[in-house]
């Protein structure tokens, strides 16, 4: 889909119309705003992409929902099923998207009222531009039909994406869509999906209750550890109602091993992450299902304080990763990026705790207990691995005024340079799916 300028097409229009609402609002902010409700805690669910891409139809998404519940995996939190691209084929006369009656018999319809009788909720996906990225029918200049349709079929989750789009800038082609959901008076998840080209943690918290900080996961360990370098310093943008996105799980999807699949969604819960699975859960092994539902890690994700996690040392190949619950508590992991056995410690002060005082230590992996500590406390973490933590105040420690520290300079001119080479390698890639439709 080749990038169209100028004309008096009524996209075009809309698409000039919103440029002016866009300029408004920069001086008028508080009258759009996000407020539905939802997202008060980084979303739980499954994601059909990772796994699937286009090769989705009804019978595997109705069957993911009933393995959601019989698994336990509801149990742990997970609750939306999200149908991502290629469930849309085009539109009839008025506009009003159709899906591929083949693949989805029932109709989105007939499929969400099903998600639903599960105690689950259902999501879809479209785009902010003229097709999605895989060439099917894109929502701009359409937001408000597009969202009357989703309400009425009962989508309880949008994510949004970045593809061919007009050429305007995201801040001016995402707004629209979050006031067309809003006005649906459906409280709707908005997942903005625009790959952290134009930095949207310093915009968006009133735009979309989550948004892409980089490019797309693949399923190894390079992947993780690129998107994952890309997060520091950015705890402070996140909070109840909007948060951070690194993008979607690799677990289970068999690029990571055991190790590196605990590291991965161990981070990912510190970060606040959106933990979107992203695997086949009705082939799931015991292994990756007890790292799927590790409760105790998912409550360092799910805590109501909302603190996103961050670096807070790094020092050859071992990271420390670090925040704060609501009850004091500070949620450690110790990652060893490396290929052998390593040791690190943190000092009690790097974490708002005094060196004095003992504090009680617990494994959250291994569920055990580790006694009190004072000063500090040093894990030996396997290679690819993580050990990670809580540590409970003494008593009569100040609890909830500690924040993750802003890294050291050098730490984030690395960090600033990921991004940018990132953000060079999504441009192109957007380029490239646009001249293939």
């Amino acid at each position: 889909q080749r990038r169209v300028h100028g004309g008096d097409s009524p996209i075009h229009f809309s698409r000039r119309m919103q440029t002016l609402s866009f300029l408004w609002l920069l001086l008028c902010p508080a009258v759009f705003a996000l407020n539905n409700g939802v997202g008060l805690t980084p979303p739980m669910g499954w994601n059909s992409w990772n796994k699937f891409a286009c090769n989705i139809q009804e019978s595997l998404i109705k069957q993911t929902a009933d393995v959601i519940v019989a698994s336990g995996l509801k149990d742990a939190g997970y609750e939306y099923v999200n149908l991502d691209d290629c469930w849309q084929v085009s539109r009839d006369a008025d506009n009003k998207i159709l899906v591929d009656e083949k693949l989805f018999p029932s109709g989105i319809k007939g499929l969400a009222d099903y998600v639903h009788s599960k105690g689950l909720k259902f999501g879809l996906y479209s785009d902010a531009g003229f097709k999605t990225c895989a060439g099917r029918p894109g929502s701009i200049g359409l937001e408000k039909v597009d969202a009357e349709v989703w309400a009425s079929w009962g989508v309880d989750y949008v994510k949004y994406d970045n593809c061919n789009d007009d050429g305007t800038k995201p801040a001016i082609r995402y707004p629209p869509m979050r006031d067309a959901l809003n006005t649906t008076g459906r409280p709707i998840f908005f997942s903005m999906c625009e790959w952290g080209v134009d930095e949207p943690w310093q915009w968006a918290a009133d735009v979309g209750n989550s948004w892409r900080t980089t490019g797309d996961i693949s399923d190894n360990f390079e992947s993780v550890l690129s998107i994952l370098d890309q997060q520091v310093g950015l705890s402070k943008y996140a909070g109840p109602g909007h948060w951070n996105d690194p993008d979607m799980l690799e677990v289970g999807n068999g690029g990571l091993n055991d190790a590196e699949n605990r590291a991965h969604f161990s981070l990912w819960a510190l970060l606040k992450s959106p933990l979107l699975i992203g695997c086949d859960i009705t082939n799931l092994s015991d292994d990756v299902k007890a790292i799927l539902t590790n409760r105790e890690v998912i409550e360092l994700n799910q805590d109501l304080l909302g603190v996103q996690g961050d670096l807070i040392k790094r020092t050859g190949s071992m990271d420390v990763w670090a925040t704060i619950l609501q009850d004091g508590r500070r949620g450690v992991v110790f990652f060893n990026r490396g290929a052998a056995a390593a040791s690190i410690s943190i000092d009690m002060h790097s974490i708002g705790l005094s060196a004095r005082k003992p504090h009680k230590v617990r494994n959250l992996w291994t569920h055990a207990d580790l006694g009190e500590v004072l000063g500090s406390f040093t894990a030996t973490v396997a290679p690819h691995d993580v050990v990670v933590v809580s540590i409970t105040p003494a008593a009569g420690e100040p609890h909830l005024e500690w924040r993750p520290a802003a890294p050291l300079p050098e730490q984030m001119e690395a960090t600033r340079k990921r991004r940018a080479q990132a953000s060079r390698n999504m441009s192109k890639l957007s380029e490239l799916k646009s001249m293939r439709q």
